[in-house]
């Protein structure tokens, strides 16, 4: 099958023994991945939203409207994708764990192709942090940069050395750490995330500097006769929601739209299904707080909008090189994000706006222009793809199943079930969707939410006489999922 795909992809009839002699090079592979991204997208069906370049993907290529993460936190979810593997399979169950230790043997995506002849880069945010990164080992190249300095923090600066000497010199930097957090919305610093219009030009944030390196080793073709595989790690919408001024006029205010929660949700829901995370955004449970919530709804979509138009770049990179027909285009996501639905606040939940992805694949001569699936998919799915489509041997040990059937024909139904998990100290939180189902089992109860009839899983079944049927079913989905995702090694 890896062999016809080949052929398919290159329009090669015969193959030289000899890769080097092949007259046309195996697909090059440009992947996108955004950091806290949910579903706030053109191309998922949400219309509050401007993001013109994912559409002009996703009119080039495929969008799966029901890709799911694994882990709803950013080091659990990439060590599970980069390595095909469910997490309690990686043993990287938070952000400080690395793969490296809990299962040294694994190879990831990037090095998998690197040694099977693809030069391979990165930049951004890949893997979890740079005590993750894996260097040279998955790399032939990986860079990541920090945003400027913000004029108005520039500002403030000067003001204070000039009273206290240099802010890096003993006490200066508490002090200066302290007054830099009530300088203004967008230098808050923890728990309360920082937001607001940055000041800065899209080439002075980390993500235009990013792109603009992605381009620049386009430009220059630094991967040589090699096919390459190069990640571009999109830092946004990760707090804090920073981003040049002229996206943030994109979104006034006052014309936001909200999905509002019943105020007594909390009393049908688990009490181990919510975080407390929307305390440090100065929020309380069960409370709307309408302007505080507009802020930071509007800061997250200029986050979007600001990558968006990076993306762009990327796409334009390609094409004026000549290298669009012969490169494998993936954009996603590490997980959703919680703005205020069910009063919640970030990540590290099961719901649907924390858990369900964008996903946007283009192959060359492979994918329908502007195609749709609505079939169940993961994100562990993506590596044993991309070793099919670029005759890349995968480690024998993948739990994800590839997408390059549903590819080519999006009528395919995907995965009976799909699988997210979460932690809560030393017990699990546990979901699957399968149909129009959302069913979780947490340590102090069920959700069952019908995502046809209640998308904003505002009514929880879990104790319904009339859906008792449904709910034993997904019961036994989920011990069958519990039981597929157990530890390969």
């Amino acid at each position: 099958m890896r062999v016809a795909l080949f052929l398919l992809l290159t329009g090669v009839l015969s193959v030289s023994s000899s890769r080097a002699a092949d007259p046309t090079p195996r697909p090059n592979v440009l992947f996108i991945v955004c950091d806290d991204l949910n579903t706030h997208v053109s191309t998922s069906g949400y219309p509050h939203i401007k993001t013109p370049n994912l559409e002009g993907l996703a009119k080039a290529g495929m969008t799966f409207g029901r890709a799911y993460c694994q882990y709803p936190v950013c080091g659990p979810s990439r060590a599970s994708f980069l390595s095909g593997l469910y997490p309690e399979s990686t043993g990287v169950l938070d952000n400080k764990s690395d793969i490296r230790t809990t299962r040294p043997n694994t190879r990831s995506l990037p090095q998998c192709f690197k040694e099977q002849g693809y030069w391979t880069a990165s930049v951004g945010k890949v893997f979890h942090s740079p005590q993750h990164e894996q260097g040279p080992l998955a790399w032939n190249k990986f860079q990541r940069f920090e945003n400027d300095e913000m004029p108005h923090v520039l500002a403030a600066k000067k003001v204070f050395e000039a009273k206290h000497g240099p802010v890096d010199k003993g006490k200066n930097r508490r002090l200066w750490k302290k007054h830099l957090g009530t300088l203004s919305t967008q230098t808050h610093g923890r728990p309360r995330p920082g937001y607001g219009p940055s000041g800065l030009r899209d080439e002075q944030h980390k993500d235009g500097k990013n792109v603009r390196q992605v381009v620049s080793w386009l430009d220059e073709k630094r991967n040589g006769e090699r096919p390459f595989f190069i990640v571009c790690g999109i830092q946004k919408p990760h707090v804090p929601f920073l981003a040049p001024d002229a996206y943030f006029k994109l979104y006034p205010q006052e014309s936001l739209q909200f999905s509002l929660t019943p105020a007594g949700f909390w009393n049908q829901a688990p009490r181990t299904a919510m975080v407390k995370r929307f305390q440090g955004f100065g929020f309380e449970l069960g409370i709307e707080n309408d302007a505080l919530r507009r802020e930071y709804t509007q800061a997250y979509h200029a986050c979007i909008s600001f990558i968006d138009a990076q993306i762009g770049l990327l796409l334009e990179g390609l094409k004026r090189n000549g290298l669009w027909e012969n490169t494998i285009v993936v954009l996603t996501s590490d997980h959703g994000y919680q703005l205020g639905e069910h009063f919640m606040w970030g990540k590290v939940t099961l719901f649907e706006v924390c858990n369900r992805v964008p996903l946007l694949i283009r192959v060359p001569r492979l994918t329908q222009p502007g195609s749709s699936s609505d079939g169940l998919v993961e994100l562990i799915d993506l590596y044993p793809t991309l070793a099919e489509l670029c005759a890349v041997t995968p480690p024998e040990d993948l739990q994800g199943t590839s997408l390059v059937p549903m590819l080519s024909d999006p009528a395919l139904p995907g995965k009976e079930f799909v699988y997210t998990v979460v932690r809560r100290g030393r017990k699990f939180g546990k979901a699957i969707r399968a149909d129009h189902w959302r069913y979780a089992r947490w340590p102090d109860g069920e959700e069952l939410y019908d995502l046809q009839q209640d998308p904003a899983e505002h009514v929880n079944l879990a104790t319904s006489a009339k859906h008792t049927d449904v709910l034993s079913v997904m019961r036994a989905r989920l011990d069958r999922a519990e039981k597929t995702v157990a530890a390969r090694r």
